[in-house]
């Protein structure tokens, strides 16, 4: 288990914060701030994003673990959960995994099935960034804009590349880690028992992340779920209607009194 970096504020019962592939807590900052004026939010980088440790090992079930460390390290009992896009499945494999641990959970626009593989220009396009011979960001936006057009996808790539000691520029997500370990990433979620406690799925309108023909697997793990639609919103529902979605949450977690 890896000991995580983390972000904690606000008062309250917890909540813990969990971002998607190639993003960092920044990622959630906006329904961080939210959430803490009612609750204490604990936004954490997972293992190889952002500034936790680098490892060889990238799963579902030993990043779910980590955060297991991370909620005895601090005391954490049965916290409230938010995940978005790959931080959904950790924090599904989370509550699959010890489900007396955690109180309810809010996964965004992810289901707990295989997903086919759909980051290859991205890879491609931070392969081909020669940090060596980098000199600026602007340098590593023109060379990544070969293979991402859209500007919001560069700027947030590109929020992982940092200056280094020598002046030169560094990746802060361990990018050959995860390029060895994407097969995991897409890997769905399964177990012997469900995990009965109450669940919002919150999906973009505009996004195909969940489909209709994922309800009865999702209904087998999750039988306590209920499935919430932002119109107009894609994968980035979060950032895209950030007041209406944060509304969802606080309204979902206040239902509940366990």
């Amino acid at each position: 288990m890896t000991e995580l970096n983390a972000r904690v504020t606000g008062q309250g019962e917890p909540v813990i914060l969990l971002h998607g592939l190639f993003g960092s807590l920044e990622n959630l900052g906006g329904i961080a701030r939210q959430l803490a004026a009612h609750y204490e939010v604990h936004s954490l980088d997972l293992r190889n994003h952002g500034r936790s440790p680098h490892t060889e090992q990238l799963n579902y079930d030993v990043m779910a673990e980590d955060v297991l460390r991370y909620m005895d390290l601090h005391d954490i009992q049965r916290p409230r959960v938010l995940g978005h896009s790959m931080g959904g499945k950790v924090g599904m494999t989370l509550a699959l995994k010890a489900p007396q641990r955690i109180r309810q959970l809010v996964v965004a626009d992810i289901a707990p099935v295989h997903y086919g593989a759909h980051h290859d220009g991205v890879f491609s396009g931070l392969a081909a960034i020669d940090l060596k011979t980098l000199t600026s960001r602007q340098q590593a936006d023109e060379c990544l804009q070969r293979h991402v057009p859209e500007m919001p996808v560069r700027q947030f790539l590109l929020k992982n590349l940092v200056k280094s000691g020598e002046g030169g520029f560094q990746w802060r997500l361990n990018l050959p880690t995860i390029i060895r370990h994407y097969d995991q990433i897409l890997q769905g979620q399964h177990a012997e028992h469900p995990y009965t406690g109450p669940v919002l799925f919150i999906k973009g309108g505009l996004s195909d992340y969940i489909k209709p023909g994922y309800q009865e697997h999702t209904a087998t793990l999750f039988p306590n779920a209920q499935l919430k639609i932002i119109p107009g919103t894609g994968h980035w529902l979060h950032a895209d209607k950030p007041e209406l979605f944060a509304r969802l949450v606080l309204r979902f977690f206040n239902s509940e009194e366990s």
